[in-house]
């Protein structure tokens, strides 16, 4: 063999040799990542587990709930409170960091937020609102208290019922549905105490009685999901307006909503104790529906019936609030064993550990509503054939909610 091809030879097999040597230090600095990137939360509050899970998956604020581009959200406000709420207990500014990147990349110079359109006049839009409170507060950016002022804007001009409620939205037109307390009623109270229009607690206060007059069964004293004052849509009873059925997301909507206005209705005010009942009833009405488990079903008063199962954010909702209710004195002390019952069948039953150290919380219904298209009837097999997601924020908030409550 000449001396040129034996170079070439030996030249081919060091660059082979090289090649798999990168290849190798390739995967193993790979598996590093992977390592690296797993996370180790056993051990850790409930809380922080969920938290860390969901800035595992979701870097990005806005990318909560599976999202590749920016949207201003109700999920988003629901989750991204209870990252505030965590930052309280932790003093661990990554939480809130979280946030205030979320609103900065939704809120313009001049206020106005990206994707939101004021004329839609859509209750849920006002959730996120909450979270530029504090925003504001600790960055002193005027874009915040801009964009806080447009979205009082819309309250300011919502249609409302003949008695003064929100409509749900534009494109629902004289009905009111127990989510959107949840959606209005906590930011309206703590922009009317926050900017020195605190009379128009009463008109926060309201929302509350009308659906206490209009939604509620007597029997159970359950509040069904939606009440539609024109009795036009089919899924209102031609009587009383009400929808076919008690949702328990909806009802945790509507819990939610009492302890957190609650906040900001100082103990003189005419209304506190009316708002206290409600939530006293409410909690009272739910016990005989809780599951041996701790849980309740989707379809809380049909337990029993096929197709049913025992549902996260519902459940997630009632422990947060009920433990909240106890801790702020407006529930009596034996709630508190409600409350971590419903935390302990979450915990045992619904939240499974995965590979890289994150945790899922499961049995979680992604969506539902009433009317639309295509048409939502509010009928049992309506709501238990919706489609359930793992880690849907409207389970994951609520359950970081519950466990700050319940220091668990």
């Amino acid at each position: 063999m000449k001396k040129s091809s034996v170079f070439y030879a030996v030249l081919i097999l060091l660059i082979g040799i090289s090649s798999s040597c990168k290849q190798s230090a390739k995967q193993e600095s790979q598996e590093d990542i992977a390592v690296t990137e797993s996370l180790s939360l056993e051990g850790e509050k409930w809380s922080v587990q969920m938290a860390e899970s969901i800035k595992h998956r979701f870097p990005e604020g806005y990318q909560i709930d599976d999202r590749t581009t920016a949207k201003w959200d109700y999920v988003h406000g629901l989750v991204l409170k209870a990252f505030l709420d965590l930052e309280m207990v932790t003093d661990s500014v990554v939480y809130y960091d979280y946030v205030a990147d979320y609103a900065d990349q939704l809120i313009n110079e001049d206020g106005s937020i990206q994707t939101y359109t004021l004329d839609d006049y859509n209750i849920d839009m006002i959730n996120a609102g909450k979270l530029l409170f504090e925003v504001y507060e600790r960055s002193g950016n005027e874009k915040y208290l801009k964009a806080m002022q447009l979205l009082r804007k819309q309250l300011a001009e919502h249609p409302r019922t003949s008695q003064g409620g929100f409509w749900h939205k534009k494109r629902y037109p004289s009905q009111m549905w127990l989510d959107g307390l949840y959606m209005g009623a906590p930011f309206y109270a703590q922009y009317a105490v926050t900017f020195g229009d605190s009379e128009n607690l009463n008109d926060v206060a309201k929302q509350f009685e009308l659906i206490q007059e209009h939604a509620i069964d007597a029997e159970t004293q359950l509040l069904y999901h939606g009440w539609d004052e024109s009795k036009e849509q089919q899924w209102a009873d031609q009587e009383t307006g009400v929808s076919p059925n008690f949702w328990s997301r909806s009802l945790g909507w509507y819990m939610m909503a009492l302890v957190d206005v609650l906040d900001y209705f100082p103990e003189e005010h005419p209304k506190r104790k009316e708002l206290i009942s409600y939530l006293q009833q409410l909690t009272e009405a739910l016990i005989p529906y809780q599951h041996e488990s701790g849980l309740w079903y989707q379809v809380p008063t049909m337990g029993d019936q096929e197709g049913n199962y025992l549902e996260a954010s519902g459940s997630s909702m009632f422990a947060y609030a009920i433990a909240k209710g106890v801790n702020k004195g407006y529930l009596d002390q034996r709630f508190k064993a409600v409350a971590n019952k419903a935390f302990d069948g979450l915990t045992q039953e619904l939240i499974v550990r995965n590979d890289d150290g994150t945790i899922t919380l499961t049995q979680v219904c992604a969506v539902a509503g009433l009317g639309g298209d295509p048409y939502r009837d509010g009928s049992f097999e309506y709501y238990v054939n919706e489609r359930q997601k793992d880690n849907d924020p409207k389970g994951t908030g609520p359950f970081i909610m519950a466990a700050l409550q319940l220091d668990r």
